[in-house]
């Protein structure tokens, strides 16, 4: 079996004998391909450094995340613009839209994402984007920018059936993460109604824990749990889950 978690901050972890161990136990639980979203500046070395460490099992992304677009914003995106002639990279993010924390910023973070997208089509990559509280928002600069160019990840996807189905009618797929274990979200009942061959999984480590690590620090290994909720959904086998959605993440990143 191989689980692909398609979005893991695991390099966040700076002992490394404690990312050793946390590599370990995704193995263990075969884990064994991971895609490192880039936040910022700073992440990049922390990503590459990771990337040189497991080359068979870690890919990198490139993009500025949409709450650390702050006023230098048009810097930062032009150091990790920058980055991308020197490094190997499998998608553009994560990018977006966050209107949860600071809604002031509204403006520039819609500015950043657009000129994020025009990387991708310019590159043929994916993007991998971060949408919270700002369906409606994200929605409108898919659709002014929407082409045969546009395509990539909802990451850690939780609206409603609506939003899904539009999500998929422009030509990306659902990063399915721990949220799907969780009694409330309503999420199982949403994904009931899609198909398997439109979502990924993820973990977005080292948030967003599945049941029953749920409150804890999370990490890629429970790839395994979030699998197991998406095979009772469909009633298939932790196998066929695993099979279906590291197909689908190839179709994606292309490796």
């Amino acid at each position: 079996m191989l689980l692909t978690d398609t979005h893991t901050h695991i390099y966040y972890e700076t002992d490394e004998a404690k990312l050793a161990q946390l590599m370990e136990r995704c193995f263990a639980n075969d884990v064994k391909r991971l895609f490192l979203p880039n936040v910022d500046v700073a992440s990049i070395k922390m990503i590459d450094d990771l990337v040189k460490q497991y080359p068979e099992n870690c890919f990198a992304m490139a993009g500025l995340h949409p709450c650390d677009v702050k006023e230098d914003y048009q810097t930062q995106l032009a150091s990790i613009y920058k980055s991308i002639a020197d490094r190997k990279i499998y998608a553009i993010g994560e990018i977006g839209i966050d209107l949860y924390w600071d809604k002031t910023t509204l403006g520039i973070q819609q500015d950043a994402f657009k000129e994020q997208i025009r990387w991708a089509k310019e590159l043929s990559l994916p993007i991998v984007i971060h949408c919270r509280e700002a369906f409606d928002e994200v929605f409108e600069v898919l659709e002014e920018l929407n082409d045969d160019k546009l395509r990539g990840i909802f990451h850690c996807f939780t609206g409603d059936l609506g939003q899904a189905r539009r999500a998929i009618a422009l030509g990306f797929y659902l990063g399915i993460g721990g949220v799907i274990t969780y009694k409330k979200a309503g999420l199982d009942l949403t994904l009931a109604e899609i198909s398997i061959n439109d979502i990924v999984l993820e973990t977005d480590s080292p948030y967003l824990a599945p049941v029953p690590y749920r409150g804890k620090p999370n990490e890629s290994s429970y790839l395994i749990h979030i699998a197991q909720k998406v095979a009772d959904i469909y009633n298939v086998s932790v196998n066929k889950v695993a099979e279906v959605t590291t197909e689908n993440s190839r179709k994606i990143f292309d490796i």
